[in-house]
């Protein structure tokens, strides 16, 4: 491999030739062998806005002229685009503040820049990092990156598993079954009723993962080092502001207190919980489908849901409900992320936090999975689910608990012993109510009205 000499001030390094990447990138990417996670393109590419936007800043703030302003933006379109993707190899496990990956991008954005002018215009820290440092782009990144995530990922994937939520809600309309509570038979329930529950819960969290946005739109940027602004002009944080919400299409604002963006990340952690308030609720819905589609033949059996995959490599012909399971795998890594989020953001000391690395690695892989997962069960199970009638009328009439409906009649302690004797001597609850003598077979028949009881 070729190599070129770069330098830094700790002095030279030898970086690959054919890297854009300088001095300091290359001294991460020796030193931190850890692991194999990367830090998340999301993350580079808020990384590349907030240069840009910065760049805007300068600009309209007279610090930068326009000239390298428009290189600078140039090289952030290329990041954004993908076309530079190779350029960004180091790894989570790094600096907590993140500031290798800073500099990762202004090396690269700065020797790109250059080969592109075909002068040196750019320099990594005075030009690309001007009214910056890593304690205040780090967070600013990680802000961008969750909104963008959070809007082009995951309310999508919400959306499109509510609409088909109200679709089979509609369609399973007047379909009464057996409701349960402890895992033991309950009073009756309508199919749709349990469906707009599960609809409900998406919608529940889509309001409380919206909610969560406020925090964070508020920006880090402008801070600079330990929160004072140091070295960077008056007006900086608004305008850097409004220049990523000018570039992104949301409305970013800067923090008021800057001190509170460096060291404190509960905009984070407070957008996580709705994050594993969702990864809860997928975890119900996913175990109520496979709980309700169990059997073929021994289990619940209530529902039928797509055949996608053989189920075992020794048992023939069997069909494993697997999208179920993928919704659940994904939800307890969602709340294993949420431990690692809240711990990490209780760590900052002083004027900074540093396991913002980490903090963002994990909030990031939440949103993709459930992102991910939402998509695949909509449209590889949930679009597919239908309604056993058979078994669902057979369930609901064989059912111990209408015995509730006789209460008004007889009273709970007589409905007890009615249900308790037909569940004893295996007869139906008419039979077991005209044994005892509380209701003759025609007052039975005429107060008995299972499908209204919903």
């Amino acid at each position: 491999m070729e190599y070129r000499i770069e330098h830094d001030s700790m002095g030279e390094m030898k970086v690959p030739a054919n890297c854009y990447w300088g001095a300091q990138t290359q001294r991460s990417y020796q030193n931190f062998r850890i692991g194999t996670e990367k830090m998340p393109v999301e993350i580079i590419r808020a990384f590349a806005v907030l240069k840009r936007a910065a760049a805007m800043a300068n600009c309209r703030l007279g610090k930068l002229d326009e000239k390298r302003c428009a290189l600078i933006a140039q090289v952030c379109t290329e990041i954004i685009e993908g076309k530079l993707g190779g350029e960004f190899p180091l790894a989570v496990w790094q600096t907590g503040s993140g500031t290798q990956s800073n500099m990762n991008v202004n090396e690269v954005i700065a020797n790109r820049g250059n080969a592109i002018a075909g002068a040196k215009l750019l320099h990594p820290n005075d030009t690309v990092n001007m009214s910056q440092s890593s304690n205040d782009t780090f967070p600013t990144a990680m802000h961008i990156a969750a909104v963008t995530a959070l809007e082009h990922q995951l309310i999508p994937a919400l959306d499109a598993m509510i609409v088909e939520m109200k679709r089979l809600e509609k369609e399973n309309e007047g379909i009464v079954k057996s409701g349960r509570t402890h895992l033991q038979d309950a009073v009756p329930i309508g199919f749709s009723q349990e469906i707009s529950g599960w609809r409900a819960m998406l919608e529940k969290c889509r309001e409380m993962i919206r909610d969560s946005e406020k925090g964070l739109k508020e920006l880090a940027l402008g801070g600079t080092a330990v929160g004072t602004g140091l070295n960077a002009p008056e007006g900086f944080a608004k305008e850097a502001a409004a220049a990523v919400s000018e570039l992104t299409g949301f409305d970013f604002i800067t923090e008021d207190n800057k001190f509170h963006a460096l060291s404190s990340k509960d905009a984070v952690v407070f957008s996580h919980g709705a994050l594993k308030a969702l990864a809860a609720d997928m975890m119900k819905i996913a175990n109520d489908v496979r709980w309700l589609a169990s059997g073929p033949r021994c289990g619940i059996g209530e529902i039928f849901i797509p055949e996608n995959e053989p189920g075992s490599s020794i048992m023939p012909g069997k069909v494993n409900p697997t999208q179920c399971e993928a919704v659940t795998m994904v939800a307890v890594q969602v709340m294993g992320n949420d431990t690692a989020v809240g711990i990490a953001a209780s760590q900052g000391n002083f004027q900074l936090n540093v396991f913002m690395p980490v903090i963002i690695y994990n909030y990031l892989q939440s949103v993709r999975l459930l992102s991910d997962v939402l998509n695949s069960f909509r449209t590889n199970c949930v679009c597919g689910i239908t309604a056993n009638r058979e078994k669902m009328s057979h369930n609901l009439h064989n059912s111990l608990m209408l015995v509730t409906a006789l209460n008004p009649y007889i009273g709970y302690e007589n409905s007890a012993k009615t249900a308790k004797l037909a569940y004893k001597e295996n007869i139906s609850l008419k039979e077991a109510c005209v044994k005892l003598g509380f209701l003759t077979s025609e007052k039975f028949d005429e107060v008995f009205h299972p499908e209204q009881m919903v």
